[in-house]
């Protein structure tokens, strides 16, 4: 039986969905009849081509006669970079965190410990607004602090996990050997539990495009001339009776892009644990 037999239809339709979309994302530059910031006011908040519109604009235009489309593409590109790169970072701080909390005992450990439940415990929401009210909203700033977005979770699996492995006779016998611990650890360990925090990712991955969806919203994330989902649906919220194309368009790239990534990872942590349990 093939692979792709496997795999159930609606994750097949989810990966095939997310393609299309990083291809859309990385070709905005060709595939957007116009450019994403081009102002056109004589064509302002005409709705979609198929609805009456202008031919030219396929999903319509905002309030100052901007393509839909062309920035849906553009905001695309942003929404999924600084969410993979969020992903990226949150996974390395909090796979490191979990690791030296499994290597070390006592105080530091502990210490790691209180610092995982404390971010746990706090709504990041309120941190982020804070702090980016205090530390300003550049780009490099909102991707740096989308990464601090669930690390507590990678921090906590990465623990259970290497603890685990810890015991393991593999793990004694490359001590034995004399391998140090940084090697055991990055050329062993980490291999072997990379699977399960790559489903960690997936599932964390949804997470962090609505977190920037959300604060893009309320200004707080992306800024003009940038253009992002959330901010869109953010600078559209005030013409949804006249113009609903400027919120619902972005929105549903938004829903579609972040359940499809929600099929797949629900697919592999279904994967992963059968596996386990026919070892």
């Amino acid at each position: 039986m093939g692979i792709a037999a496997q795999v159930p239809w609606l994750v097949q339709a989810a990966i095939l969905f997310l393609v299309v979309m990083v291809a859309a994302a990385l070709l905005a530059d060709w595939l957007a009849p116009f450019g994403y910031n081009d102002q056109d006011l004589a064509v302002r908040l005409k709705p979609p081509a198929v609805l009456g519109g202008p031919p030219g604009h396929l999903l319509g235009t905002d309030e100052l006669g901007r393509d839909v489309l062309s920035r849906v593409l553009y905001s695309l590109r942003i929404s999924l970079l600084t969410a993979i790169v969020g992903s990226l970072i949150g996974a390395t701080i909090g796979t490191a965190l979990g690791a030296l909390s499994a290597h070390f005992s006592g105080a530091l450990s502990g210490v790691l410990l209180v610092l995982i439940d404390f971010q746990a415990s706090m709504p990041f929401i309120i941190f982020a607004v804070v702090s980016l009210a205090f530390l300003g909203s550049g780009i490099g700033i909102f991707v740096l602090l989308l990464g601090l977005y669930g690390w507590e979770t990678y921090a906590r699996l990465t623990r259970g996990l290497v603890l685990a492995a810890n015991g393991r006779v593999y793990v004694d016998s490359l001590r034995s050997l004399g391998f140090g611990p940084m090697r055991i650890y990055l050329r062993h360990i980490l291999p072997n539990i990379a699977g399960a925090l790559l489903v960690q990712m997936s599932l964390n991955f949804p997470n962090i495009i609505l977190m920037e969806s959300g604060l893009s919203f309320l200004g707080l994330g992306v800024q003009p001339p940038l253009s992002s989902l959330g901010l869109m649906i953010g600078t559209g919220r005030q013409f949804l009776l006249s113009a609903w194309w400027m919120c619902v368009v972005p929105g549903v790239v938004i829903f579609l892009t972040t359940l499809s990534v929600t099929f797949i990872g629900d697919w592999l942590r279904v994967r992963l644990d059968a596996q386990r349990i026919h070892r």
